[in-house]
């Protein structure tokens, strides 16, 4: 029947235990809660997030989560409002044993950042069961002839409680022949002994009744009770002694089955049967005890049985009797304590409590990637490990707590050399043999927009043809981006470059999926030669990142100028005149033909030839050069009036040509002089930078002898009257726009000369029109006079 007032002080120990834990844990400044062992499922212990200083909405967007060491989940948090309460029935007997304190560690974990928090729950005993012998009585046989003093070891009464909870006290029925004497072990064990305080008479009394009280140190206190019957028996009054009162002993963990453990020894002073001894273990042995060891009967070998655990039980407490074979028989009693020495039989194990799988590759080092946790069960040196992860990974670890490694980053991250690691922990103890456990890590890096495009050179040469079809495909550039999906997606354009005062846009466009360079106008090479300009590559990252490369476009050249012909210049409408004594010998320059060609290379390249002429035979022109000379000397039978048609031709593909007609006369009295002079003259229209410079400066001091040079004509003149009108006819006037002996200078309006092969280009003026008027006697001066040229003279006059 149940005692109201016995529940009552249950729950009022309960709820005080629990007081107690919660303000112990505020103290020791650690989250630390007391319960009461048997407590409901669902009670309530604490509340974490009052505790922790943790905002409730935290609990949730941080993923709290509640973890144990042993993996049984006895423990349950609400993320909602931080309540830790019971999930399982708590059974402190199953969870602890013997131990005196039980405690249920616990960790909360919470992500974003990784925070763990470390807790205990202790299961504090509650005296809700009072001690109870195993039999309800036993029998005792004692001689009479027993002396005083003797002891008789008494059935121990168990209790699943601990501490003071447990059997604490033995107490006897009051007699006046026996006594009770108890005595405390080292491992907390209360032993209880029934001693003889008198002789016994067996005529006098036969038989004992007593009972025997087992008390808790509970409060309230609890107890048990049994009967120990004494029957008083006659004849063998010597009992067996042992040689040792406690025999101590030590056996490995790992000690195979049969292992001799010790050996045990008593002797009898009686003869005969009463001497013969037979060993056993006492009936107090618990059972488990006796799947574990044996005892051999008649050697006292006491061996291994059953499989040692050292993390189960260290020690184990044996009692053992001799029995002679006396009628009665009679008992001696001794104690056996075994040490179990703990062996290296436990590998560390690995236990990674919070783990992110996959980090972007921009995390700074120090960043926290797995929080793991290491525990051997074995003690001492045995249950010391050291951990560690390879050398040559950008991971590194760092402890954090005891038995707790955290897995960090050491040095930058880069997806581009390595996208994923298998980090192998290795947790490895001091036992000898070691023992080691592993376990492989996978982390995948994240993809970042850290690598801009590259292309495939700094610098491009696109060559176009000119007179090209608008919209043809030109050239094409590529880039390419290490990084992944969108971070690697690369786009073109061509940057607002200026070619010659117009943007680029306007000559060129591009694909922006696939670099494609597209020419929007045809190129005249002769205009625009070369240019450069840049195009963009960029990824399509958040943030996105680009480069650039240099285009540089060279425009080449067709064959689509024919040669234009320099001199002699045939502007007015008729052939160019040249004049040559009849006295002209062979290889004698008559004048050269000078063209240009506006395109370049071998379309630029020019050959001449005579394709016509009066006489075949009496002029020839140089192929490369251009030069009119004599292909033999003038006979008389000559004609005086020569007419060559010369074509310049270049060396295109194809190949494009002009002509110029050439009208030479020949003369028999003109002196060399006039003839060289005029040749002179006629090879200086050609203008070189120095003769422009000559030009420029006997242009500025004209003028300070100018009236000089009239007077000096006009006298020159008057002396030669005479002679002039006898050679009227044969007077010449070179006019500029005939002869390349001419100077020309020009107002409001330039002509522009190409040279070949120089690349340059010269503008002459427009110029007052002057003549070389040539008399007989100049053949015999070396002075050149000029006038301004009138109209030609009628040859009629």
């Amino acid at each position: 029947m149940a005692n109201p007032a016995f529940d009552n002080a249950i729950v009022l120990s309960r709820i005080a235990f629990m007081i107690l834990g919660y303000v112990t844990g505020l103290i020791l400044g650690q989250i630390r809660y007391s319960i009461p062992k048997e407590i409901n499922i669902g009670s309530f212990i604490g509340n974490i997030a009052e505790d922790l200083r943790l905002n409730f909405p935290q609990l949730s967007a941080r993923e709290l989560r509640l973890t144990s060491d042993d993996g049984e989940q006895y423990l349950n948090v609400n993320v909602e409002n931080g309540i830790l309460s019971v999930r399982e029935r708590i059974d402190r007997e199953h969870i602890c044993g013997e131990a005196t304190v039980c405690n249920i560690p616990f960790e909360i974990i919470l992500e974003n950042p990784v925070v763990v928090y470390r807790g205990v729950v202790e299961i504090v005993d509650v005296n809700d069961n009072s001690p109870t012998f195993r039999d309800t009585s036993f029998v005792l046989q004692i001689s009479e002839a027993m002396t005083p003093g003797l002891r008789f070891p008494l059935e121990n009464a168990q209790d699943p409680d601990i501490g003071i909870n447990a059997v604490a006290a033995y107490t006897i029925s009051s007699n006046e022949y026996f006594s009770l004497n108890t005595q405390r072990t080292e491992y907390g064990v209360v032993n209880a002994e029934l001693q003889l305080e008198k002789p016994l008479d067996r005529e006098l009394q036969s038989a004992f009744q007593l009972v025997l009280t087992a008390n808790d140190g509970g409060n309230p206190q609890r107890s048990g009770t049994t009967q120990i019957l004494i029957t008083v028996v006659d004849v063998n009054d010597n009992p067996p002694v042992f040689y040792h009162e406690i025999y101590k002993a030590r056996v490995r963990e790992d000690a195979p089955l049969g292992t001799l453990v010790l050996k045990v020894e008593a002797s009898d002073l009686d003869e005969g049967l009463n001497a013969e001894l037979t060993y056993s273990f006492s009936s107090f042995v618990p059972p488990r005890f006796l799947q574990l060891f044996s005892l051999n009967p008649y050697t006292g070998e006491i061996r291994v049985e059953g499989e040692l655990d050292y993390e189960q039980a260290n020690s184990y407490s044996l009692n053992i009797q001799a029995e002679d074979h006396g009628s009665p028989a009679v008992i001696g009693h001794s104690k056996v304590l075994i040490e179990v020495i703990d062996v290296n039989d436990n590998a560390p194990e690995i236990k990674v409590k919070s783990f992110k799988n996959k980090i972007p590759e921009n995390v700074p080092p120090g960043t926290m990637i797995t929080l793991i946790n290491v525990i051997d069960r074995d003690s001492g040196e045995n249950g010391q490990f050291l951990c560690d992860i390879p050398k040559d990974t950008p991971f590194s670890l760092r402890t954090s707590s005891k038995n707790h490694y955290e897995l960090i980053t050491s040095e930058p991250l880069d997806r581009e050399a390595v996208a994923e690691y298998n980090i192998q922990f290795v947790a490895r103890d001091f036992g000898l043999p070691s023992l080691s456990r592993n376990k492989t890590i996978q982390i995948a890096i994240s993809d970042v927009n850290d690598n801009a495009p590259r292309f495939s050179e700094l610098s491009y040469n696109a060559y176009v043809m000119e007179n090209n079809a608008p919209g043809t495909s030109t050239f094409a550039v590529t880039a390419t981006d290490p990084d992944l999906k969108q971070n690697s997606y690369v786009s073109y354009a061509i940057q607002d470059d200026l070619i010659p005062n117009f943007p680029v846009s306007s000559y060129f466009s591009i694909n922006s999926i696939n670099g494609t360079i597209y020419a929007l106008r045809s190129f005249d090479y002769e205009k625009l030669k070369s240019f450069q300009f840049h195009v963009q590559a960029r990824d399509a990252g958040a943030l996105p990142l680009s480069s650039s490369a240099t285009v540089n476009v060279i425009i080449l050249d067709q064959n689509d100028n024919a040669p234009v012909i320099v001199s002699p210049s045939e502007k007015s409408g008729s052939a160019a005149t040249e004049i040559v004594r009849h006295s002209a010998g062979e290889g004698y320059l008559v004048t050269k033909i000078m063209a240009t060609d506006a395109d370049s290379g071998q379309n630029a390249r020019l050959f001449y030839q005579i394709v016509k002429s009066t006489d075949p035979t009496l002029f020839k022109v140089g192929q490369n050069s251009g030069e009119i000379r004599t292909a033999r000397s003038i006979s008389q039978s000559d004609s005086i009036a020569q007419t060559l048609l010369i074509l310049v031709k270049d060396n295109g593909q194809p190949t494009l040509s002009s002509t110029t007609t050439m009208h030479i006369t020949v003369l028999e009295n003109i002196t060399e002089n006039v003839s060289e002079n005029v040749q002179s003259l006629r090879s200086s229209v050609h203008f070189t930078d120095l003769n422009l410079y000559l030009i420029i400066m006997f242009g500025c001091t004209s003028a300070l002898f100018l009236m000089i040079i009239i007077m000096l004509i006009g006298i020159k003149c008057k002396q030669s009257m005479s002679i002039s009108r006898e050679y009227n006819s044969r007077r010449f006037c070179y006019n500029g726009g005939d002869s390349r002996a001419t100077f020309t200078r020009r107002s409001g309006m330039e002509e522009t000369l190409r040279y070949p092969g120089t690349g340059r280009m010269v503008r002459v003026p427009e110029a007052n029109n002057y003549s070389v008027c040539l008399s007989p006697e100049s053949a015999k001066s070396d002075f050149l006079f000029l006038k301004p040229c009138s109209a030609p003279i009628d040859q009629a006059h």
